[in-house]
């Protein structure tokens, strides 16, 4: 996988996209050609991921015989671009010829899509995907030697699995993220197969690249769940604060020609359409490196490395310094007498402005905070720009924004209390427990895997000096975890309420929310309680995993518990664990006091 060596340019904004038009300065040209031979090298891997994501449970002989065929495809089209099928998009013919292979659209299920045709199709295929992908089986974990004997003896049978299970495992991850992280692994493979102690290698090295395959997923999911559930204006807005924050000397008319290459055509990037990601990748850093003088001063070094180097180095740059002569209010939208005749001649132009100048002189503030804050300032205009004063009128928006910042900030000061009070594994329980009730409909995975979320944000966060961004952001995106990408996910009246009202203001509907009324519990199946020896052989990390299974399982059978009676069957459930593996005869422990404790639940 030595071609892979080249993503590095594609992880920057790892968001974004562009059209498809030809370059036209040498300067593109030569990005243009070099991501060109990226793609062609890469086909294969391509392939495997896209079909990995549209149809989770192909198996890998599936994929890989497509991967085999669009290689094919493309060597003809190389040879011959004038025959007639090599006119076709990448992934019109990439869909094309999963649907054209012989009994798998009935076997799995997607027949329905293939009688569509363009748009319709591809949207077809990406409500397909499944974000809870509790139905594929678990990855069997590999031994070390295994696993370095399997590397060694093809290194391109290995990666493409490794491509297949991970891509079907995380199907709203863009590919080129997925790229990035394959080459990772081989990186970590080829030092670990190396050592003496491999076992311990692969755990020490696995850890970060895993968070940042997490980290990018709930990125990823969250924008685009925004632009589909909210439209291109919200996108919009995220983008505009994003990128003034990290480059604050932009000028206004700078970001909006950025934005034009950074949000056309996001929607092929959020319905995985590789292709189009990498090229977008390309166009967008070919547009910032050209202008950089006038963007930021912190990435010179970054722009004179090589095209597929330098992307990967500017998303790791710092933000840059806010300008000395930039003061922390512009007065224009708070005295400015002739703000209602501005925002009358265009609102959203106005509004982006706004928020343009907002959020480069507030660099401390998170993504949803400054979102927050517009929406804040929108609703104040609409009021005064109707009343008799209107200068007199919003006058107070300062105020009314410092106030919206003080809620937001005592609730991250809040969390973090909690965090420091609880420590990691009480404060996991909180959150399983939290969100169950309020979203029982979940499964059982999801519900761990946020509650898990909401420990790694305040972990990583709560000792930061920008502790308030930090863990805003961060739980932003548990939340996006909830509310999901696809448009017609429905999780329970509440809930989805919060998911689709307001994409500023969900963080504070989310804290609103108490245990579901509308749930009704299902009836207690013969063995959600009933304990055997297995719980005696795993290890550490099973046995918890396990734990927390329980109390999940346990909060959706009597949601209307309260906190501590539910936290003390899970004391008793651990102390039963601990005390029959410790026992002459573990079996017969379990089954004379398993049931104890299944009837002791059961009355509660």
């Amino acid at each position: 996988m030595k071609q892979l060596k080249l993503t590095g340019f594609v992880i920057f904004l790892f968001f974004l996209t562009e059209s498809l038009n030809l370059p036209t300065k040498p300067q593109d040209v030569d990005d243009f050609s070099t991501t060109q031979k990226f793609i062609e090298e890469n086909v294969g891997y391509i392939t495997i991921i896209t079909f990995a994501q549209y149809i989770q449970k192909a198996s890998f002989e599936e994929v890989e015989t497509l991967a085999k065929a669009m290689t094919e495809y493309k060597d003809q089209c190389l040879a011959n671009m004038t025959l007639p099928q090599c006119s076709k998009l990448p992934n019109h013919a990439l869909l094309e010829a999963i649907c054209a292979m012989e009994g798998l659209p009935k076997k799995h299920n997607f027949s329905h899509c293939c009688s569509k045709v363009d748009f319709e199709r591809r949207l077809c295929f990406f409500l397909n995907k499944k974000a809870d992908v509790g139905f594929l089986p678990p990855l069997p974990p590999l031994d070390p030697e295994v696993k370095c004997q399997a590397y060694k003896s093809n290194s391109e049978s290995f990666l493409s699995n490794y491509i297949y299970e991970i891509s079907r495992r995380n199907p709203f991850v863009f590919a080129p993220t997925l790229l990035i992280v394959t080459v990772r692994i081989e990186e970590m493979i080829k030092t670990c197969c190396e050592e003496q102690d491999k076992a311990n290698c692969f755990q020490t090295k696995a850890v970060p690249v895993i968070q940042s395959l997490k980290a990018l997923s709930s990125y990823q999911k969250t924008v685009c769940g925004a632009f589909l559930k909210f439209g291109p204006q919200v996108l919009k807005s995220i983008y505009i604060v994003t990128l003034s924050q990290k480059f604050p000397k932009i000028e206004f008319k700078e970001l909006t020609s950025l934005l034009e290459d950074v949000s056309s055509m996001h929607d092929g990037c959020c319905e995985g359409d590789a292709v189009h990601c990498i090229r977008g990748r390309s166009k967008v850093m070919s547009h910032i490196c050209s202008k950089q003088d006038s963007i930021s001063s912190k990435i010179k070094e970054c722009c004179e490395k090589k095209s597929p180097e330098r992307g990967e180095c500017i998303i790791h740059s710092y933000k840059d310094d806010r300008p000395e002569d930039l003061s922390l209010r512009e007065a224009k939208f708070t005295e400015n007498k002739n703000v209602c005749e501005e925002r009358n001649a265009d609102q959203d132009i106005f509004m982006d402005k706004f928020l343009y100048e907002y959020s480069r002189r507030h660099q401390e503030l998170s993504t949803p905070e400054l979102l927050r804050i517009a929406k804040v300032y929108d609703d104040l205009l609409k009021e005064c720009c109707n009343a008799e004063n209107p200068p007199d009128c919003y006058s107070i928006a300062e105020s009314k924004f410092n106030e919206t910042t003080e809620k937001s900030l005592k609730t991250v000061q809040q969390e973090c209390e909690n965090f420091q009070n609880l420590g990691k594994d009480d404060l996991k329980y909180y959150y399983f427990i939290r969100f169950t009730k309020i979203a029982p409909q979940l499964s059982t995975d999801e519900l761990t895997f946020l509650g898990e979320g909401m420990v790694t944000a305040l972990t990583t966060c709560c000792t930061l000096s920008e502790e308030f961004a930090c863990v805003d952001n961060l739980v932003d995106l548990v939340l996006g975890e909830i509310c999901g990408v696809n448009e017609n996910r429905t999780i329970n009246p509440a809930v989805d309420h919060c998911c689709e009202t307001n994409f500023a203001f969900r963080r504070p509907c989310f804290e609103a929310l108490e245990i579901d009324k509308t749930y009704v519990p299902p009836s207690a199946s013969p063995g959600l309680f009933t304990f055997h020896t297995d719980l005696c052989q795993g290890q550490n990390e099973e046995l918890q995993r396990k734990k927390d299974r329980f109390l999940v399982n346990l909060v959706k059978l009597k949601p209307e518990l309260a906190d501590e009676a539910l936290r003390s069957r899970l004391t008793e459930f651990s102390n039963l664990v601990n005390r029959c593996c410790k026992a002459a005869g573990p079996g017969a422990c379990f089954n004379e006091e398993g049931p104890k404790l299944a009837a002791k639940i059961q009355t509660s």
